[in-house]
């Protein structure tokens, strides 16, 4: 049994995705789709760069599902299949949950492109630049790090962020509670807790002027139930429920990604392949650190893609 996975931010780069727009017309035909539901050549930008540009949050975002959505497209017109036929759930990692979810039908592809631009500004407006942060703690458990949490917090924010895997958690609030946290962390013996090159701290409550955003352009977004489950990011469970969607999009901008739990869900489930589909391949390296027996398959290059369609 299959899920499709889909990436998150960070695993953006200048050019991708340029090779699946040219091999296969359907996958042509999402970046276009974007670009008329933007009203601008993100896929210039994508293909091109700069990649300062590209990385903004706004950019990102509509970026990288804009090559998730290309690679799955090439897969289903080459293999003259669907999504709900090869796969069994969905999965995408913060943004990602929205790759996911135009994936599975539950939301159109203009439609997605257009929230996540509204996200993207909504999240970098959220705090202004310098004030916030995220960091990396690396070597310690979920529990360990929610103490750190606790202790570096005093009266700032910080939140635990994205419980990536085994011995990596992001954690995410205002700058002088991270930097507090990484040296408990350190003090803790973590193998290691760096700031990542981020814009703005993402999953915490200092995120709540976005997801108030987010409420108000998901109110009236159409929002049909997908081909397959998604299973959420903040609860780590099944839904195919359009209004559980809609509030769990909500709470995901400034809730934990529970991705570790994602990915366990999805064994219990009995899914034996995870297909990253999309830019790079960090939720394969991240999907065979928590589950070393399960196939983990990246498709982002039309090679990728043909390889694929022989496993089918």
């Amino acid at each position: 049994m299959r899920a499709f996975t889909f990436p998150g931010q960070g695993s953006q780069a200048v050019g991708m995705g340029q090779a699946l727009a040219e091999a296969f017309p359907a996958a042509r035909h999402v970046f276009q789709e974007i670009d008329d539901a933007l009203s601008e050549k993100l896929s210039k930008l994508i293909f091109e760069g700069p990649v300062e540009e590209l990385t903004l949050t706004q950019n990102a975002q509509p970026a990288l599902m804009a090559v998730s959505l290309a690679a799955l497209r090439a897969i289903e017109s080459e293999g003259k299949t669907s999504l709900g036929a090869i796969a069994a759930y969905v999965a995408g990692h913060s943004l990602g949950e929205y790759s996911a979810l135009a994936a599975a039908g539950a939301l159109g592809v203009a439609d997605t492109a257009r929230l996540l631009r509204i996200r993207g500004l909504a999240m970098q407006k959220a705090v202004p630049v310098g004030e916030g942060a995220m960091a990396a703690v690396l070597g310690l458990d979920l529990d360990t790090v929610n103490a750190v949490v606790e202790e570096a917090r005093g009266a700032d924010v910080l939140a635990t962020a994205n419980d990536n895997g085994v011995g990596q958690v992001v954690i995410s609030g205002t700058k002088a509670a991270v930097d507090r946290a990484i040296d408990l962390a350190k003090a803790k013996h973590g193998k290691r807790a760096m700031l990542l090159p981020v814009s703005a701290p993402f999953h915490c409550p200092l995120m709540q002027p976005a997801a108030d955003a987010m409420a108000e352009a998901l109110e009236g977004a159409i929002i049909a139930p997908p081909a397959v489950p998604l299973i959420a990011n903040v609860t780590a469970a099944p839904t195919s429920d359009p209004e559980t969607i809609r509030r769990l999009l909500v709470e995901q901008v400034t809730g934990l990604v529970r991705w570790r739990e994602t990915v366990l869900k999805l064994a219990e489930l009995q899914v034996t392949t995870l297909v990253e589909a999309g830019a790079g391949k960090v939720l394969t390296g991240i999907a065979k650190r928590i589950v070393p027996d399960a196939a983990a398959v990246v498709v982002n290059a039309p090679a990728d893609v043909e390889a694929f369609l022989k496993t089918l």
